[in-house]
């Protein structure tokens, strides 16, 4: 029942909001004490590896965040800041309860939640993967199935 154009742009919202929030958390990350900061940082949260780890979380969120801006491989950035998130939220945050305020997961969640669902929905028509659907297999695949969906809806 949605029309197309409201959806795009409903997702070419959420997508920007949540690329600009994932942007900002690397570029957080990276700008305290350089990169000493955020690997004592996931070593004091009892992160895995935390010397790598705090590399690839601080460049996929700087990476990733711009990627989802621009709405560029949408499905495979959204599925990675999701796991990312997930990992966040059963390491970190858990035992903290709900609430941000005391250390919990609900930030965490929430930018899982949005991730997945960009994972699953796509980029949207006004997207780089949109101009580049035809000329990559699985986002042409990804952009007939959501015009199949958006017809079944109607």
């Amino acid at each position: 029942m949605t029309n197309p154009i409201v959806r795009s742009v409903g997702i070419l919202l959420g997508r920007v909001a949540l690329g600009v929030i994932f942007l900002a958390h690397g570029l957080q990350k990276f700008q305290q004490n350089g990169w000493s900061g955020p690997q004592t940082g996931f070593d004091m949260m009892g992160v895995p590896v935390a010397s790598l780890s705090a590399f690839v979380v601080t460049w996929l969120e700087i990476l990733g965040g711009i990627a989802l801006i621009v709405g560029l491989l949408t499905p495979i950035v959204g599925a990675l800041l999701a796991l990312t998130m997930v990992g966040a939220l059963f390491i970190t945050h858990i035992d903290n309860g709900i609430w941000a305020s005391d250390g919990g997961y609900e930030l965490v969640l929430s930018l899982a939640a949005g991730a997945l669902l960009l994972a699953v929905a796509g980029a949207g028509r006004f997207s780089v993967d949109a101009l580049l659907g035809s000329k990559v297999s699985w986002l042409a695949a990804d952009d007939a199935r959501s015009r199949d969906l958006a017809g079944a809806t109607n």
